[in-house]
């Protein structure tokens, strides 16, 4: 399930990457930062080597089999 986790996010940023980036993620710099299973529901925090402080949270709802992620900025004060 982390593989399938870190997937979804390289293919989330090759997608969406603005093309004036000429940057490609391959499965390589996609990391589990941290990974929860409860019951049949788990839950990874990914991130990547682009240093543009983005994490990315990958769920999936083992009742329905559905994916999602949310997007979200790590900023330090």
């Amino acid at each position: 399930m982390q593989e399938k986790a870190r997937k979804i996010v390289m293919d989330y940023f090759n997608t969406y990457v603005d093309v004036t980036d000429h940057k490609q993620l391959t499965m390589d710099d996609v990391f589990v930062v941290w990974w929860c299973k409860t019951l049949q529901n788990w839950k990874a925090l990914v991130s990547t080597t682009v240093s543009d402080g983005m994490y990315y949270e990958v769920t999936h709802n083992g009742d329905k089999n559905e994916w999602s992620y949310v997007k979200f900025e790590y900023k330090l004060n």
